[in-house]
């Protein structure tokens, strides 16, 4: 079936596709996209956060390190996962698997869907804060390919903490801000109510991010998950060909340029 990019969508409505249970999960992506996925757990400080599921894989016949979030499918996993929004142990985890990464010449795919970082007591007695900032740190200096595909939400620092390397692209039904429309309409305008304005005011669509250069590109969806993860299979490997060209210190330079333009 064609894609969906085609119709002029309001801002609003792609927060509600983003959103949606029926979009395409972690493990349909790990699945799809890469081959041999074998899942490495703990942040070597004695917790394991199962909204961030990490782990080694094949793609093209190259071994890659593969670091997603992950919402779960059943009541149970939502819970366990706090809807995809990880704890510290989470961000620890994933900056392991990618410094892991960096030391065998491994390129880093993220796959990001999470309204954000949890905000409950325990991760903030926890350090999410400092958590979040030392992946935005040392992911920054990591000499080796980081791709990020935002499939879904992409929620403030909880998602830049995954999505700040090398290339960044977007399905066409997903969204990055640096907050939630209901949050930034509560903040502002005191009435979130007032979300479906936000949306628009706060330019999260893909389109919008593309015209600004904050994302590479958009892949389009469409209602088969086997065609969608050949898309972004293609993509990936496309940007890992062109990456994996580049000197370490001519990767990291880009990578600093990238960031400092916006």
């Amino acid at each position: 079936m064609a894609s969906l990019l085609d119709r002029k969508k309001t801002a609003a409505q792609v927060v509600a596709l983003a959103r949606s249970d029926e979009k395409i999960t972690a493990a349909a992506l790990l699945k799809g996209v890469f081959t041999d996925f074998t899942e490495l757990h703990g942040d070597q400080e004695g917790a394991d956060d199962s909204a961030i599921i990490g782990g080694l894989a094949y793609l093209a016949e190259q071994p890659v390190t593969v670091i997603a979030t992950n919402k779960g499918q059943t009541t149970e996993e939502k819970m366990q996962t706090h809807f995809g929004c990880p704890e510290p142990a989470g961000y620890r985890k994933s900056l392991r698997l990618a410094k892991q990464a960096a030391k065998f010449n491994r390129p880093v795919i993220c796959l990001v869907n999470t309204a954000g970082a949890y905000p409950g007591k325990s991760a903030e007695e926890n350090g999410q804060g400092e958590a979040i900032a030392r992946n935005l740190l040392e992911l920054s200096t990591l000499p080796t390919p980081i791709i990020s595909i935002i499939y879904g939400e992409g929620g403030s620092g909880g998602a830049l903490a995954l999505a700040c390397g090398d290339r960044i692209w977007m399905l066409e039904n997903s969204t990055y801000s640096v907050l939630s429309p209901e949050g930034f309409a509560a903040i502002l305008w005191k009435d979130s109510s007032r979300a479906a304005e936000a949306a628009e005011v706060l330019q999260l669509t893909p389109e919008k991010l593309l015209q600004q250069k904050v994302i590479e590109g958009i892949i389009p969806e469409s209602h088969s998950q086997r065609r969608l993860c050949r898309a972004i299979r293609k993509v990936i490997i496309a940007e890992m060909e062109q990456l994996q060209r580049l000197k370490p210190a001519e990767l990291l330079e880009q990578r600093h340029l990238r960031f400092r333009k916006f």
